[in-house]
């Protein structure tokens, strides 16, 4: 039980620092990160919270993962719903101030990056499964030659220029997201000891079926000792 509250905490925290991390880079000012020039764009065209588009896109995204067989855990249920909870209710509170200039918008939008980093590890190294967009990643990844940073960047500058072409905003600071994350993902892994390629994600059924399993282990050794 203990195991199961600190792996879920470990989430939860993830899921905070992400979304904080993408409402810093949103505040820098000096255009957004490559996914979210994305959901602004689709933002302006529908009317929605960058939140609410973060779900919807995220959702879809699962579906090409799922076919491209990267597990479907809870954690990547947690990414694509309370990411973008997350992310709306920073915003809600208006905690995060905008930058006022362009030193403090590249200074602000480095923070999201290295917050973004962190955040990735937090929630990938359970091994619950992977946020839509990293199980993306990963699932390229596990399939070619090129290493994850250069794979996060193609991902990122080909929905970069979708998010531009729909009115998304684009600046130095998109620059600096879009070459920087997946670097910044790819040390954060290696300072965590975590080998992309062989990281095997549980799916919900089958962390369903290890519960079952464990506490029916419990109830056994629970009834031998009684007879004892």
């Amino acid at each position: 039980m203990n195991k199961i509250i600190k792996v879920t905490a470990r989430l939860l925290l993830g899921f905070i620092i992400y979304g904080l991390a993408i409402v810093v880079m949103i505040h820098a000012n000096i255009g957004l990160s490559p996914w979210d020039v994305l959901h602004q764009g689709i933002s302006l065209k529908t009317g929605l919270t960058m939140g609410q588009i973060s779900i919807g896109v995220g959702v879809i995204i699962i579906i090409i993962d799922a076919f491209m067989g990267e597990g479907i855990g809870f954690a990547t249920l947690g990414n694509v719903f309370l990411i973008g909870i997350f992310l709306d209710i920073f915003e809600g509170l208006n905690i995060v101030p905008y930058a006022n200039n362009l030193f403090i918008g590249i200074l602000m939008m480095l923070i999201g990056i290295v917050l973004a980093a962190i955040a990735t590890v937090l929630y990938l190294k359970p091994a619950l499964g992977s946020g839509p967009r990293d199980g993306l990643m990963l699932a390229i990844n596990k399939r070619s030659s090129k290493s994850v940073g250069t794979i996060r960047t193609i991902i990122e500058l080909t929905v970069l220029i979708v998010g531009w072409l729909l009115g998304g905003s684009v600046g130095i600071g998109t620059i600096i997201s879009g070459f920087g994350l997946g670097y910044a993902i790819q040390i954060a892994f290696k300072i965590s000891h975590i080998d992309s390629k062989s990281l095997t994600h549980q799916s919900v059924i089958e962390s369903i079926k290890s519960l079952k399993n464990r506490n029916s282990i419990q109830v056994e050794t629970c009834m031998e000792a009684d007879e004892e």
